[in-house]
């Protein structure tokens, strides 16, 4: 099924924006996992809205209720389902687009897809609501994966056309990331979040929105984690990462870069270092043959600007087929970009975890 994603482990997101709940059922994860429902909830947090001016006005608490699964704060063998309500619904403010689909929405797909029975409230099952349910599941692995040295963050790499500096390819270590999820707007050059904060309000004063990039990166893992073709650890990312509402594009390690390079400039060395065998750079971003190679795993996606804007825009009247102009209403983020970093942190978190269950290597 579309909202299943399954290897190892098995992942189902289930709900809707504007519907009573949405959830999350992950199985597969080892029993006697201790979670820490506090730190699980701090990290739900950083994706959550209405906590910022520059976010969606919408408030919700987004404290996840745990159904099965974990006893006595620890996993226990069984599917781990938990959901969220949705407390702050306004399915009114979406009546004009029921029958003239948003412009860069799901909205016209979604109506031919399910011939006209989709539920478009808050963009129902495709709306971005759902990636709080995904944070759950991508919570539990960070701590399971903390656990055995396995750390990971990620920051705002781009906001429209403000940029902030790059991961290192080679020097990335626990603090830093850790100190990135302390921000609101993660960057590595503080000045960066300021500037990307004016860049994002300067697009809500005037009714529209912006995009961006977002860098993630894992460290501490070892080499020999995934597969070659299908298994590959690229695909398994990839293939998550997109689950993500608005990701149009994605990149490992020196990614379309590498497409100018010469062969000559784009390989990475290897080195000795501390008994250890490294690469001096990392342009493959962590990944050779689909198969970890021990150094930082790395990886850049792209983030559509939010399609609901204020900003009137041309479209078609489903009933009438006629052409008509759309001005969209409700509560949205004119950037989702600084909300949805812990999103990616989350699928990393979910691929990994899922390849060292997998038993091709041991930590």
């Amino acid at each position: 099924m579309s909202s299943t994603w399954k290897n190892r482990l098995s992942l189902s997101l289930f709900g809707q924006s504007h519907g009573a709940a949405i959830g999350v059922t992950l199985d597969g994860v080892p029993p006697g996992e201790y979670v820490d429902m506090p730190a699980l909830n701090a990290f739900l947090q950083r994706r959550a809205p209405g906590r910022f001016p520059w976010a969606t006005p919408r408030k919700e608490a987004d404290m996840p209720e745990f159904l099965s699964g974990i006893v006595n704060e620890k996993t226990c063998g069984a599917p781990i389902t938990a959901i969220i309500r949705n407390t702050n619904t306004r399915p009114a403010d979406y009546e004009n687009i029921k029958k003239i689909p948003r412009p860069g929405h799901a909205d016209y797909a979604a109506h031919v897809k399910y011939g006209g029975h989709a539920d478009i409230s808050g963009g129902g099952h495709f709306s971005g609501r759902l990636t709080a349910a995904l944070c759950i599941a991508g919570g539990i692995c960070l701590q399971i994966l903390e656990k055995r040295g396995i750390f990971i963050g990620a920051h705002v790499a781009s906001a429209g056309t403000v940029h902030d500096d790059l991961f290192s390819g080679t020097d990335i270590n626990p603090a830093m990331l850790k100190n990135l999820k302390s921000m609101d707007i993660p960057t590595i050059n503080p000045q960066a979040s300021s500037l990307i904060a004016e860049e994002i309000n300067r697009s809500r004063l005037d009714n529209d929105s912006v995009g961006g990039v977002v860098e993630c990166a894992a460290i501490g893992l070892p080499a020999g984690l995934g597969a070659p073709m299908f298994g590959g650890m690229e695909n398994q990312i990839a293939g998550l990462v997109f689950a993500i509402p608005a990701v149009k594009g994605i990149e490992f390690g020196a990614g379309f870069n590498s497409a100018v390079k010469r062969g000559s400039e784009n390989n990475d060395p290897f080195i000795l270092k501390d008994g250890k065998i490294l690469t001096e750079t990392n342009n493959h971003g962590g990944i050779l043959g689909g198969i970890t190679s021990g150094m930082p795993l790395i990886f850049r996606a792209a983030v559509k600007p939010t399609p609901s804007i204020g900003v009137p825009q041309q479209s078609v009247d489903l009933d009438k087929h006629e052409p008509a102009t759309l001005t969209v209403k409700g509560r949205h983020d004119p950037c989702i970009v600084p909300r949805v970093v812990p999103c990616f942190e989350a699928v990393l978190a979910i691929a990994i975890l899922d390849a060292i269950i997998e038993g091709e290597i041991v930590c």
